[in-house]
């Protein structure tokens, strides 16, 4: 889907269609019912994937992940934080190129000013797809069953929000929003498989006297 939608918007293909008959559709809706509760909401939940808000929830994370995983006896109860740095880092390295090398005005389509990279991919998902959705893996390494679902829906409920409130408040095209998940989906996916979970080091016990 990446590969698809990217090469589309490459070569200005008919996949882009999607793009203006959803801002059409949108922009219909929002005329139509004159909302201020929904257009506050779309503003709210497209801030949530700035970098002041996502980074320091993931690096939080990764910090409460250590700390849960050295109180549980992990061998590597440290490597959530790297991790978590690291994560923060990648962000900017995966987007900022992509949007320069595209060069994608955005849905009001004036062109691009000396100071702006694009629109392709969104960097906000990107900010909050990989940052909310890293924290909720770290923090599930030391959790049950029943918690990793709760973090699971604690990220998607925020990541989904950034998406939607880009494209409901006119920020971004559509498959602006569904490349970054698509691109976060793809370093979820690998961070997931990765073997980063060590076994809880067993406890020596001391001789009785």
């Amino acid at each position: 889907m990446l590969l698809l939608v990217s090469w589309q918007v490459a070569v200005d293909g008919p996949l882009l269609e999607l793009d203006h008959w959803t801002r059409h559709a949108v922009r219909e809706t929002r005329h139509a019912l004159h909302s201020a509760l929904l257009n506050h909401l779309g503003q709210a939940f497209s801030d949530l994937g700035e970098g002041s808000v996502a980074v320091p929830v993931l690096l939080l994370s990764g910090a409460v992940a250590a700390q849960r995983e050295f109180r549980a006896g992990f061998a590597r109860w440290w490597l959530p934080v790297p991790v978590a740095v690291l994560t923060a880092g990648l962000i900017p390295l995966l987007v900022v190129p992509a949007k320069s090398w595209f060069a994608r005005p955005g849905p009001f389509g004036l062109p691009l000013a000396a100071d702006q990279w694009g629109w392709y991919p969104s960097g906000h998902t990107a900010t909050a797809t990989l940052g909310y959705g890293v924290a909720a893996l770290l923090l599930a390494r030391t959790a049950a069953p029943r918690g990793r679902r709760a973090l699971a829906a604690a990220a998607a409920l925020p990541v989904a929000g950034v998406g939607l409130g880009l494209v409901w408040s006119d920020y971004h095209w559509l498959l602006d929003v569904v490349a970054s998940w698509c691109l976060g989906g793809l370093v979820l996916w690998t961070l997931a498989r990765w073997p980063l979970t060590a076994r809880p080091t067993a406890r020596r016990r001391h001789p009785e006297h």
